[in-house]
């Protein structure tokens, strides 16, 4: 077994002790038949959910960037993603549309919902994740321009303090020509609603 597979399996075993003790605290019984896994379910849920934190994004583009004489639009829309929050470790998950204007480059389309998948898989701010997809594909890419938008529900505001069952948060980060020009903003938020029934998530 490697190094590598030795700690993964010790921090497992942290973690599932972690969540047995909050069993605990919140006044249930960890030996009771119905608990008895949940410890060991929970740990490898959190490490799925949060995957992201081992996913290298250069290797999402390695290889899918290829030279094409191609200026207009290219837009991803309506990719399906799921998060935590980092403030409560609840949920929050939606639709991300991305889009950009290249450069003489682009990337295989598959290349974007995997880029919103690795960033997605972590502790996350609405905010935070709009903002980094929007910045590796500028980086990454050097396009004439960049757009990103995501709309998403949020269990800690489903569940909790406000408790708004149908409020969507509603986040852009825009770059190049999407920030400067207004016909070329407009025309994506146009594609990305096109078809839709007026509600996205």
């Amino acid at each position: 077994m490697s190094r590598h597979k030795d700690l993964a399996g010790a921090e497992t075993a942290e973690l599932q002790a972690l969540v047995e003790q909050l069993l605990g605290l919140l006044g249930e019984d960890p030996t009771r038949e119905g608990l008895l896994k949940t410890p060991e379910r929970v740990a490898k849920a959190l490490r799925f959910f949060t995957q992201g934190y081992q996913q290298d994004v250069e290797e999402v583009f390695n290889g899918a960037l290829y030279s094409v004489k191609y200026d207009e639009m290219v837009v991803v829309r309506d990719i399906d993603f799921f998060s935590l929050c980092e403030h409560h470790l609840l949920p929050f998950y939606g639709k991300c549309h991305v889009a950009y204007i290249p450069n003489d480059r682009v990337v295989g389309l598959s290349k974007i919902p995997r880029l919103v998948e690795v960033f997605s898989r972590r502790l996350q701010v609405q905010e935070r994740l709009t903002v980094q997809i929007a910045e590796t594909l500028q980086e990454k890419l050097n396009p004439q321009g960049v757009a990103v938008v995501i709309e998403a529900r949020h269990l800690c505001m489903m569940m909790r303090g406000v408790e708004t069952p149908n409020a969507v948060a509603v986040t852009s980060s825009m770059h190049g020509v999407f920030l400067n020009q207004q016909k070329t903003r407009e025309e994506f938020l146009t594609l990305i609603r096109r078809g839709s029934s007026g509600e996205v998530v």
